[in-house]
């Protein structure tokens, strides 16, 4: 089952990836070659050549999770020239994943402690 919490960070990578790779060529990616920790709790997504298929891996706190999805018809990413190792959070992964490519990211809401924070800076 695919569960992860809401509140995770999704980092996509931003090459294409062999989905012949599992847990532990997946776990090299994320350490090695984004220099990130595996092991955080956030969750790491891998494309292949062809943006059909994506793989996600994260640790749950019991063990290793991978799930994959393969498209019947068309594709995750529109050019891989504009793709770059990225972070988004979890409301962009689902756009992806139904297949609408986030070009912008806008959020429209900022918690009210974010807005303090513009208006003490912009007063003092």
């Amino acid at each position: 089952m695919f569960f992860p919490e809401g509140q995770i960070l999704v980092f996509v990578y931003g090459r294409a990836v062999s989905m012949r790779l599992s847990y532990d060529g997946l776990y090299a990616l994320a350490k090695h070659t984004m220099k990130l920790d595996p092991l955080s709790g956030n969750l790491f997504a891998f494309i292949n050549r062809r943006a059909n298929q994506i793989k996600e891996l994260y640790f749950d706190r019991n063990g290793w999770c991978v799930w994959a999805k393969r498209l019947e018809q068309g594709r995750l990413l529109s050019n891989w020239d504009t793709v770059g190792t990225r972070e988004m959070d979890w409301t962009g992964l689902k756009l992806l994943l139904e297949g609408i490519e986030p070009k912008r990211v806008r959020r429209r809401y900022q918690p009210a402690h974010a807005l303090q924070n513009v208006s003490t800076k912009a007063g003092a």
